[in-house]
């Protein structure tokens, strides 16, 4: 999934309070490539190492001795920032028969689709030199790196246009380049990437791109939702709300990560967690939640005292996928779900049921497949 949430967002200074075009953060939320399962099993992935990294935390932490003997449970959901397009969501409504469109409309509240400006050059960052791709090779070098290439064709086209519009609202380097070749903005891989199926998605949605009241609109996505996206001012502290990233139902996301689960010694948890609390580490307290359960803050509670952290510190400390958390704490057989002050129940469910892919409902769009509009802008990339 990229780096952990803490790793992604730290770039944004202390932790969340540099300007807020860096807030962009990276879009991309899996390993560089998504191959098929075989293959996935032969590579370690980073949430594979993560788990073996927090296995071992925890077996050093049972080892210290009883006083440590309790265990932190930390169920969750999602893989990923949760604002914008779920993969693994696109993926189902794709298999539920929707088109790309609805799948766009859904996920970027009150957006259309218009057509981006002709002969746009997207200056992309690779090993530190910046080079000049026309805006559809470079899509082509994106879309089999960011989606497996066996997935169906709607989901390929949601994401190429997806990716198209963020090469053009990203802005990462400024005037110097529009876009990183890596997580920090979208993986780009260059012909090497390239295959037929996600060519032919590229090609079918050649110059479209997404728009907000007429105008280009940042197209954020990730891996999993764990069943809802989340607002961006949410998923961001200190970032502005924008209208059409809203926290959504996503009713057929049910890949790998949206659900899961791990436990941690809470001598294990202390290390990952300190400086947060004084005296000895004594849980958490979940003080706030978005839209979805993402959390918006909580406290890390110790013996001398506690401090208040939002939830991209909180995760990113705890190696966690997502900010969607519910916290317990085991003590041999007896489970006690830890303080929770934000009125969301882990029982809670944001999903709606969903079948079939009828319009004006959820934010999908009415017309399966809309004619793009026509749009003309000037330049490589829209001004900020």
């Amino acid at each position: 999934m990229g780096p952990p949430i803490l790793d992604r967002v730290r770039r944004l200074s202390g932790v969340f309070n540099q300007e807020q075009m860096e807030l962009t953060g990276p879009t991309y939320h899996r390993p560089p490539s998504r191959p098929g399962r075989a293959a996935r099993a032969r590579r370690a992935s980073p949430r594979r190492r993560r788990a073996t990294l927090l296995t071992t935390f925890a077996m050093l932490g049972l080892a210290a001795g009883t006083a440590q003997a309790s265990t932190l449970v930390i169920e969750g959901a999602g893989d990923g920032h949760g604002v914008g397009m779920s993969q693994d969501g696109a993926l189902g409504y794709a298999q539920h028969g929707f088109s790309y469109s609805q799948i766009l409309s859904h996920y970027y509240t009150a957006t259309t689709l218009g057509q981006g400006p002709a002969r746009t050059v997207v200056r992309v960052l690779v090993g530190g030199r910046v080079r000049r791709v026309p805006l559809e090779r470079y899509v082509r070098g994106v879309v089999a790196a960011e989606m497996p290439s066996s997935w169906p064709l709607a989901a390929l086209e949601a994401q190429a246009v997806a990716s198209r519009t963020y090469a053009l609202t990203a802005h990462a380097g400024g005037s110097r380049f529009d876009v990183y070749s890596d997580t920090r903005s979208q993986v780009y891989r260059g012909v090497a990437a390239e295959t037929s199926a996600t060519n032919a998605a590229v090609l079918a949605t050649a110059g479209q791109i997404v728009l907000y009241a007429g105008k280009p609109a940042i197209t954020y996505f990730f891996a999993s939702s764990g069943g809802m996206t989340e607002d961006v001012q949410n998923a961001w502290p200190g970032a502005e709300p924008e209208p059409w990233l809203l926290g959504v139902a996503d009713p057929y996301d049910a890949g790998p990560s949206s659900k899961w689960k791990l436990s941690l010694s809470f001598g294990a948890a202390g290390r990952m967690l300190a400086g947060l609390y004084r005296g000895s580490f004594r849980g958490i307290e979940v003080l706030g939640r978005g839209v979805s359960p993402r959390i918006l803050s909580a406290r890390v509670l110790g013996s001398r005292g506690a401090t208040v952290v939002d939830g991209p510190e909180l995760a990113g400390r705890l190696g966690l996928s997502s900010t969607w958390a519910y916290f317990s704490v085991r003590n041999g057989t007896l489970i006690t779900p830890e303080p929770d002050r934000s009125g969301q129940s882990r029982t809670h469910s944001p999903v709606p049921a969903a079948s079939t892919p009828v319009g004006g409902q959820g934010g999908v769009s009415p017309v399966p497949n809309q004619s793009p509009a026509s749009l003309s802008l000037s330049g490589g990339t829209p001004s900020a």
